[in-house]
């Protein structure tokens, strides 16, 4: 008994760590019951591990060691059952022995791939180098979701928009990491150095909306593209998108992003449950 309270304790502290980073999804769980999908959460976490491998450890050797372990626990899982919690709950629901290993293996890797890449020339290209990690993530998610004959290209956009949008809004902190938030022909058109990004100017600030307006632009171009999403891709692409507009039109749009908005309320309900609908529309 004791045992099983102290992996439950494991488990809820990953949990915990994703919605940490996504607040806005405890509002989601009312309609999500992790009690009743408790491989939809685990995954989600797992999302989190590995971009938390991903793009929050700054020494490379180290973040390599971490998406290795990865690599071998998902590769490993369907007939070890796994060793990390997470990966536990997932290989103990039969969605996961229905994906395709190269689904399970396919975001790490692109993950272990994109620890050397440098800042991206424009906007296309950053989409480009940014696809293999977070539209990975967004395949193995759809399939866990919806099956495996379900498009992943809207979530795949929509994923990938949502993490261009948060390394926007880190663009002091990162200001020093070789692959930048703004591509190399933005800096380039606001004659803008690594040093000037972490000060504000009028040349920052129209580079900023300048981002915001491609990637506004991208999130409305998603809508037409098939594929459906899950409950959490859905409320986090609706709060991100709608953050990006409201920087947009503010007078510091990267001290807007900063912010944030409220991720609670009856607009974030709301949301959720219109999610929620949708996805239970596709299933049943």
């Amino acid at each position: 008994m004791i045992e099983l309270v102290e992996q439950n304790a494991v488990l809820q502290g990953f949990i915990d760590k994703w919605l940490a980073v996504q607040p806005q999804q405890r509002i989601a769980l009312v309609f999500v019951d992790g009690r009743r999908y408790p491989g939809h959460v685990a995954l989600a976490a797992l999302e989190q591990e590995l971009l938390g491998a991903a793009y929050g450890i700054r020494e490379p050797q180290v973040a390599v060691a971490k998406l290795n372990w990865w690599a071998e626990e998902l590769a490993g899982a369907a007939t070890s059952g796994g060793r990390h919690p997470l990966t536990q709950v997932l290989f103990d629901d039969e969605r996961a022995h229905a994906i395709a290993s190269d689904l399970w293996l396919a975001p790490v890797l692109a993950a272990m791939a994109q620890l050397e890449q440098g800042t991206a020339t424009d906007f296309p290209a950053q989409i480009e180098a940014a696809m293999p990690l977070h539209g990975g993530m967004a395949a193995l998610e759809t399939a866990w979701w919806y099956g495996a004959d379900a498009s992943s290209a809207r979530a795949a956009r929509v994923a990938t928009l949502n993490h261009l949008l948060y390394a926007l809004l880190r663009l002091e902190q990162d200001a020093e990491r070789d692959r930048l938030p703004l591509p190399m022909a933005r800096l380039a058109r606001h004659g803008l150095s690594r040093t000037q990004l972490r000060a504000a100017s009028e040349a920052r600030q129209h580079a900023v909306r300048a981002q915001l307006e491609d990637l506004l632009a991208s999130w409305k171009e998603s809508t037409v593209l098939p594929g459906p999403l899950s409950v959490f891709r859905a409320l986090e692409s609706r709060h991100a998108s709608r953050l990006a507009q409201r920087a947009m039109h503010a007078g510091d749009a990267l001290a807007t992003l900063q912010a944030g908005q409220p991720r609670s309320g009856l607009a974030t309900t709301l949301q959720a449950w219109q999610a929620a609908r949708a996805w239970r529309r596709q299933v049943v």
